[in-house]
């Protein structure tokens, strides 16, 4: 027989409608991953403000006490 069985994964159309369905839903919320990589951005450079100076002078002290400088 050459007619694939019900119970193979792409046989017949209840099978292409739902991998048109799949495809269709895929959309995707652009305006939200927007919205989260420039608030994760944002975060990124306030930490960054805020930790910047103390964390390179723990790096500087680190480095004086690596050379013995």
């Amino acid at each position: 027989m050459d007619t694939p069985s019900q119970n193979t994964p792409l046989a017949g159309p209840p099978a292409e409608q739902g991998l048109r369905s799949l495809l269709e839903d895929e959309s995707g919320d652009v305006p939200g991953w927007v919205l989260i990589t420039l608030m994760t951005a944002g975060l990124v450079v306030l930490i960054w403000a805020l930790a910047g100076p103390a964390l390179a002078g723990l790096f500087e002290s680190a480095i004086a006490r690596v050379s013995g400088l």
